[in-house]
């Protein structure tokens, strides 16, 4: 994983992690990368000072990534079981019911349930807007 430094045409500064430079370059390419303040797909690479650490800067890091990681776990969950509490359950039906949904054929309403990989895919295609919301241990659906 690499972390980039990354400015929007409004010049506000962010940061973004990616597998590689391809991979960068691969979702800015698709629309996937945008400025979390405003939106804009407007984006470049800013400068960067490579990242050096001593032994305990690193441990206090991992430290802070640590409570920073179940504070974030914490909100994703929060936003999930929202979602649950909000939306109608479709299980297996997710795609079908979703694409109902998005060319009126079904009333307009969130809905979450499961996909498969070529059933996401097949969304993305047809512009059917969604996002995965991850599964807990304790998910009962």
């Amino acid at each position: 994983m690499i972390r980039f430094s990354l400015c929007c045409d409004k010049d506000h500064d962010f940061e973004a992690w990616f597998r590689s430079n391809d991979d960068f370059d691969t979702q800015k390419k698709r629309g996937f990368v945008a400025c979390p303040n405003c939106g804009s797909k407007k984006v470049e690479k800013a400068l960067m000072a490579p990242a050096v650490s001593t032994g305990r800067k690193r441990e206090k890091i991992a430290l802070a990534m640590g409570e920073e990681q179940k504070k974030a776990m914490a909100q994703i969950k929060a936003l999930t079981e929202k979602i649950r509490e909000n939306a109608d359950y479709v299980g297996p039906k997710f795609a079908e019911e979703a694409r109902k949904i998005h060319f009126g054929e079904s009333e307009a309403r969130g809905i979450y349930g499961e996909a498969t990989q070529e059933e996401a895919e097949g969304l993305a295609e047809d512009g059917v807007g969604f996002m995965p919301i991850p599964v807990f241990p304790d998910d009962r659906n």
